[in-house]
């Protein structure tokens, strides 16, 4: 079926630019006032409608990647990067809001115990290791770092267990060339204001929800103690030294499955899947990169309607200690040359390329 073009709309006169490096209340009464006369104004059909479907997965617009001075700002290569990445998402949101079915934001969450944050390690002083700090096979074989033992009662864990899971863990990241093992800031600690999404972006999703009666899936990952949890789809690594699952207490992205490929066959239902968010090298990059997978198992048509905002996403930059700008170019070059699309969130969905072809399918 070939549904009728939809249009851009003008952006709502409640958003302000200016306010989205800002955290602030979302006045959700008046909002939902105003969307609904909105979408009546511009004849905004209910999402449930939709032959043409389309989600939008917004990675990680939480305050503590997004909002200057927060933990850990995305500032890119202009030092402005997660906060002019927002502005344009959000104003992608409003403009496209008629053609969006839904919008999945996930959400990075942690707690103080988790093996990239400094209290996990310890050296011979008692000492714990310095935000950004790159921790090696070699380091934890050596014992330049070892496990803080006076967590084995909070994480439920023996400390030879979890020291044999640190020399496991980082030599999986080794073989499977990700990145080494960082020890990050303290960051999207949950029930915190860093694990909020941003301001502005909570009030666009909202204004969607109430425009076009679709209900957001929140996905909330990142939690397990024992792993990273960079892509949407899965965890860096996801069997512990005896080759047993890791426990995943993470909600799924749509509905139960707890791997990659089967959180894929939920997609299926869409036509077009916009990824956008934070950060370009990292919890965007990964997520990329999981969805190759389905490529490389033969589904092409999957692959090909995946269309990443490179205007809505920017790498991991800290002048002086930090710079992941070349490994996240390369990683969007390798994307784009695997069949999935690079687009700019100011370009009309209905000129992106391929759009006419799967819309005739």
């Amino acid at each position: 079926m070939v549904e009728k073009s939809k249009h851009e709309l003008p952006i709502p006169r409640h958003f302000d630019p200016e306010k989205v490096s800002q955290v602030w209340k979302v006045d959700y009464q008046c909002i939902a006032e105003e969307a609904r006369k909105w979408a009546d104004q511009h004849d905004v059909q209910p999402a449930s409608h939709d032959s043409f479907k389309i989600c939008l997965i917004a990675v990680d617009v939480q305050n503590t990647f997004c909002i200057p001075d927060f933990e850990l700002f995305v500032q890119g290569k202009t030092g402005k990067g997660a906060v002019s990445d927002n502005q344009r998402l959000c104003e992608f949101i409003y403009r496209n809001l008629n053609s969006l079915t839904q919008i999945v934001p996930t959400m990075d969450t942690h707690q103080a115990m988790q093996i990239f944050h400094s209290i996990f390690l310890v050296n011979e002083s008692g000492e714990h290791p310095s935000p950004f700090t790159h921790i090696t096979r070699e380091d934890i074989a050596e014992g330049r770092w070892k496990f803080n033992e006076l967590l084995s009662h909070n994480l439920k864990r023996s400390v030879q267990y979890v020291q044999n899971h640190l020399l496991h863990y980082t030599e999986v990241l080794r073989k499977t060339s990700k990145y080494a093992l960082t020890i990050w800031p303290y960051h999207a600690m949950f029930g915190g204001i860093g694990h909020a999404l941003v301001s502005s972006i909570e009030e666009a999703i909202f204004f969607h929800t109430i425009a076009r009666y679709s209900q957001p899936h929140i996905h909330v990952k990142g939690d397990n103690p024992l792993t990273e949890h960079y892509s949407v789809l899965a965890p860096e690594i996801r069997t512990d030294p005896e080759g047993e699952p890791l426990e995943i207490r993470t909600q799924s992205l749509f509905k139960e499955p707890a791997e990659a490929d089967e959180l894929i066959k939920e997609l299926e239902d869409f036509d077009v899947i916009i990824i956008a968010g934070q950060a370009k090298s990292h919890c965007v990059a990964w997520t990329i990169a999981d969805f190759l997978d389905v490529e490389r198992n033969g589904d092409r048509r999957f692959v090909q309607k995946v269309y990443i905002l490179e205007d809505c996403t920017s790498p991991v930059v800290i002048p002086g200690l930090i710079d992941y700008s070349e490994e996240a170019d390369l990683a969007f070059k390798r994307f784009e040359g695997a069949g999935m699309h690079i687009v700019r969130s100011t370009e009309p969905i209905r000129n992106w390329p391929g759009i006419k072809k799967l819309k005739s399918a």
